[in-house]
């Protein structure tokens, strides 16, 4: 079982680089970006820098949010698969054990089977010309009637078209439960899916279940109960990032409190 930190800040290797924070909060697990997670360009890293995320630590990394894969606009979906490639080949040179990509959405008008169907030659594609070079885990979202990984009917869908590629689940307990999902059983819905949840954002949400708002909370200090929390990581048992706010010191304490209860 690996714990760590997910940093939302740029994840080149200034200051230290995700290595030096994720030891400076005691983890063995680290998820970050390869770049802006904002921005369209690909990444770029230096041999040197590709030495320092050599060793024991698990990594993750993350693909820019304005990646839309399932999006019926072309010139969101074409870039999108491009950028996404790209993030993948360099996540993998550094040793990544999975890429996380956000499900998508297609626009209120559109058909959601078009934005399923975009995912699966997204998939298809890749497959082509030799597939991905490592795991990418598609993340449950919290909003959008349209999103393609919002709720579990969505996510059937979804994966009836992509699961056939070896496509990866996290599951974002702070996104199910603002999409109203029950997180007493949620590992369970979830695998009866996709058969699998390969890592956990453990976060706790601001918000009322069911609220659609994808806003962050301290594990011990938001509207989901903490033990209920530490539950869904019992259940998953898999690689837990935590992605909430705070400083070094507050996400040292989490994660030591992931640890106690997982044993």
């Amino acid at each position: 079982m690996h714990v760590g930190p997910g940093l939302t800040q740029d994840g080149g290797m200034d200051g230290g680089g995700p290595l030096a924070r994720a030891a400076e909060m005691d983890a063995d697990g680290v998820q970050f970006f390869l770049g802006d997670p904002q921005g369209w360009k690909a990444p770029r890293l230096s041999a040197e820098e590709l030495a320092l995320l050599a060793g024991d630590t698990a990594v993750f990394v993350h693909a820019p949010y304005v990646l839309n894969v399932a999006s019926t606009n072309n010139r969101i979906r074409i870039p999108s698969r491009k950028t996404l490639v790209q993030h993948a080949q360099v996540a993998a040179a550094v040793g990544a054990r999975g890429m996380v990509v956000h499900g998508g959405h297609v626009l209120g008008t559109d058909d959601p089977a078009a934005g399923v169907d975009n995912w699966r030659k997204t998939f298809a594609r890749q497959a082509d010309d030799g597939g991905f070079p490592l795991p990418l885990l598609i993340e449950n979202t919290a909003g959008g009637g349209n999103a393609m990984a919002r709720d579990l009917d969505a996510l059937a869908r979804l994966w009836d078209a992509v699961g056939g590629f070896g496509a990866g689940f996290v599951l974002d307990t702070c996104h199910a439960w603002a999409a109203g999902w029950d997180l007493a059983t949620a590992v369970d819905d979830v695998r009866s899916v996709t058969g699998r949840v390969d890592l956990l954002h453990l976060n706790n949400s601001r918000d009322p279940q069911g609220s659609s708002r994808d806003r962050h909370a301290p594990l011990a200090d938001g509207e989901i109960p903490a033990e209920l929390l530490l539950e869904v990581a019992r259940a998953a048992d898999c690689p837990v990032v935590l992605e909430t706010p705070g400083d070094a010191a507050g996400h040292a304490g989490e994660i030591e409190m992931v640890r106690r209860a997982l044993g």
